[in-house]
C-alpha cells in the first residue's frame, strides 16, 4: 500500500477553528487553578480541543520522540557545550537517566529517541531510531548546512 504523499496530508488537514478555542478558553477559566497557571500547556490543550472540535480532545498512543542532531554552526562557538555532549544526552536517554526519562515513567508514556544526524553514530538499540541522514549538518557560516534532497 503506498503512503499518502505529504501534499495531499496537508490538503487534508483543517486550519483550527477559532470558536472552539474560544469554547476551550473559556472552559479553561472554570476549572480549579489559576487562570494561566498551566503556561503553554493550557494553549496546547486548547488548540487539541479546537483541532478536534471537542472540549473532551484525547490523545491515542501517545509517545514522546527526541530528535537528535548535531549542527556543524556549532564550530563558531555559538552553544556553550561541544557537539560530543549531544551523543552523551542521547546515551542517558537510552539509558533513563534524563527529568524526560522519569516523566515518561510517570505516565506510562512511551519514550523513543530518533538519530537524525548525529556527529558521532551510537551503537544501535531498539529503542534509538536511526534516520541519520549525515553526521551532523554543515556549518552554514560557510556553505548551506543540508542540501535540498536532504
Amino acid at each position: 500500500m503506498l503512503q499518502p504523499s505529504f501534499e495531499a496530508v496537508l490538503k487534508r488537514i483543517q486550519p483550527v477553528d477559532a470558536d472552539w478555542i474560544a469554547q476551550a478558553e473559556e472552559r479553561q477559566l472554570h476549572l480549579t487553578k489559576p487562570p494561566g497557571s498551566l503556561g503553554r500547556l493550557e494553549e496546547i490543550a486548547n488548540r487539541c480541543a479546537a483541532i478536534q472540535r471537542t472540549l473532551s480532545p484525547t490523545v491515542r498512543s501517545p509517545r514522546i520522540l527526541i530528535f537528535a542532531a548535531d549542527h556543524g554552526v556549532c564550530e563558531e562557538g555559538v552553544s556553550p557545550y561541544p557537539q560530543a555532549v549531544t551523543a552523551q544526552m542521547v546515551a542517558n536517554f537510552l539509558k533513563g537517566g534524563a527529568a524526560i526519562n522519569a516523566l515518561a515513567r510517570v505516565t506510562g508514556i512511551e519514550l523513543q529517541v530518533v538519530d537524525v544526524g548525529l556527529a558521532q553514530q551510537i551503537q544501535e538499540t531498539p529503542e534509538l531510531i536511526s534516520r541519520r541522514i549525515e553526521d551532523g549538518t554543515r556549518n552554514f557560516c560557510h556553505e548551506a548546512a543540508m542540501s535540498r534532497d536532504q
